[in-house]
């Protein structure tokens, strides 16, 4: 009796100590995966209301709950980088991109976490099954597969400028078949819509228009993952991937472009304070504030049904990069994907997650388009409808998963332009592959040389591209001269050293 009377004292004593004896609330706490989205949060409830229908699912099936954290579109590639370089533990799944996200980069910066394929396929069983080999091969180094490619989604992610077909038609104006003809449209808005910007741009388009004008004239890609900072320079031809060119260093077509935008600049084509302004100028397309809009095709397709209801008669139209000379890619299988933070507490817990996110078609539809009868109507197997006064601008749902979506989960809706199949049929007739897929640039030997000229060409593009230069051909003259002294040939021979060693695999 005193030995029991001991132990029980002993185990009495344990439970103090250890918290054995915890709160029934605390008993039944739920481990959380949250993922990391770019976007900004949807404040509408909706989307929220539709993960806690998620999570009764998966407390079920994993023991685990999903949140999510948005990051958003102001200074959104500061804050992204910045989220996780914390190495903040409480992320868990990352949406990634080996393309606009600069996947690699962040792997070697030490931001994921890499996933053994044993892990892949204890954990992720469904996704592990999914993928071909070769795909995976993609993704992997050193034994470590880094992120998950989004490899069975079709989408076209080439750029291309939104101009209104009855706002051209009004001045004589049909089409937009070449660089050029952008001029014409806009001085057709600016003379006859007084209350939009021809091109209502922002801060953040980046150097649109310079590429738009060399890509159509010369048959140069870029080579994804060599940006310095946000501008990527470096660029190979069509007919030979492994040779590297710059158009930025070399040619005559930078200074030819920026004299065009110069031009445009004074012609009041966009907002005077361009170069500071931040704000939503894709609303002021949908309220016809605006002219023009700048994205990728994908984006357009949906835009164009956007512009059907907001502005009825609009006929949004696209001029794509490379229309002049049908220099065009197909989407990388890593445009879109997903990775895990390398500092999660539970990246197996995450895994699970992301397999059911990525497979089970309940909890992929709840995540993506929402709670049946409330943000979408399935009238007949994978067709579906808004439901009476859903408003899009107001009731979106805003998910952003780009990390792992279907076809074969992805419905029909009733309200999607009636020309989408035949505009996508007609990019793949000419598109071409991304020869370059399993090629990672490793910058490590010339890091310094690469943040340098990422502050050289921040100083010079955005204000050439938007024609803020008192001479535009001085400016260009100034901006090669910087790059050399920043040490763009070590750049350019470290790239072409690791081109070479590829092809002579």
């Amino acid at each position: 009796m005193k030995k029991l009377l001991t132990r029980v004292l002993c185990f009495s004593l344990l439970i103090v100590i250890f918290g054995i004896g915890m709160s029934s609330c605390e008993r039944d706490r739920i481990p959380t995966v949250t993922l990391l989205l770019l976007g900004n949060a949807p404040t509408n409830a909706r989307h929220a209301a539709a993960i806690e229908r998620i999570n009764e699912i998966t407390r079920e099936r994993i023991g685990a709950e999903l949140r999510t954290r948005y990051i958003g579109w102001a200074d959104w590639q500061t804050q992204y980088q910045l989220a996780l370089a914390s190495q903040d533990p409480s992320i868990d799944l990352v949406i990634t991109s080996s393309t606009w996200l600069f996947a690699w980069e962040m792997v070697r910066r030490g931001a994921f976490y890499g996933i053994t394929p044993q892990m892949m396929e204890t954990y992720a069983p469904v996704t592990w099954a999914s993928i071909p080999q070769s795909t995976w091969d993609i993704v992997t180094d050193d034994g470590f597969i880094w992120f998950i490619p989004e490899d069975q989604y079709t989408q076209f992610t080439n750029h291309g400028m939104f101009w209104r077909l009855d706002w051209a038609r009004a001045g004589g104006l049909y089409s937009i078949d070449r660089f050029e003809d952008l001029e014409t449209y806009w001085e057709i808005v600016r003379a006859t819509q007084p209350q939009a910007f021809p091109w209502d741009a922002n801060a953040g388009v980046g150097i649109f228009l310079i590429e738009a004008y060399i890509m159509g004239r010369r048959p140069v890609q870029t080579i994804v993952g060599t940006a310095t900072g946000n501008f990527a320079i470096f660029q190979y031809y069509t007919h030979d991937p492994f040779t590297v060119v710059s158009y930025f260093m070399n040619g005559d077509e930078l200074v030819e472009v920026a004299e065009i935008l110069h031009r445009w600049g004074q012609r009041g084509f966009w907002r005077e304070d361009v170069l500071n302004y931040h704000g939503d100028t894709r609303n002021m397309l949908l309220s016809g504030h605006s002219g023009s809009d700048q994205h990728h095709t994908h984006t357009f397709l949906n835009l164009r049904e956007q512009m059907d209801r907001e502005q009825p008669g609009s006929e949004l139209q696209m001029f794509w990069i490379g229309k002049e000379n049908n220099n065009v890619n197909r989407n990388l299988r890593t445009h879109g994907a997903m990775a895990i933070n390398a500092a999660s507490r539970n990246p197996r817990k995450a895994l699970q997650m992301y397999d059911l996110l990525r497979n089970d078609r309940e909890i992929y539809i709840l995540y993506n388009f929402g709670i049946e009868g409330i943000d979408y109507i399935e009238d007949s197997p994978g067709v579906f409808s808004l439901p009476p006064g859903f408003n899009q601008f107001t009731d979106a749902l805003d998910g952003n998963f780009w990390g792992g979506r279907r076809d074969d989960f992805e419905p029909e809706w009733t309200h999607w332009w009636n020309g989408r199949n035949d505009f996508v049929e007609h990019l793949n007739t000419f598109a071409m592959d991304y020869p370059l897929e399993n090629f990672s640039f490793d910058g490590s030997r010339v890091a310094a040389e690469m943040a340098a000229i990422g502050d050289v060409c921040a100083r010079f593009l955005p204000a050439i591209h938007f024609g803020k230069t008192a001479d535009p051909v001085q400016a260009v003259a100034d901006f090669r001269i910087a790059l050399r002294q920043a040490g763009f040939d070590r750049v350019k021979d470290e790239l072409q050293s690791q081109l070479n060693a590829l092809r002579d695999r």
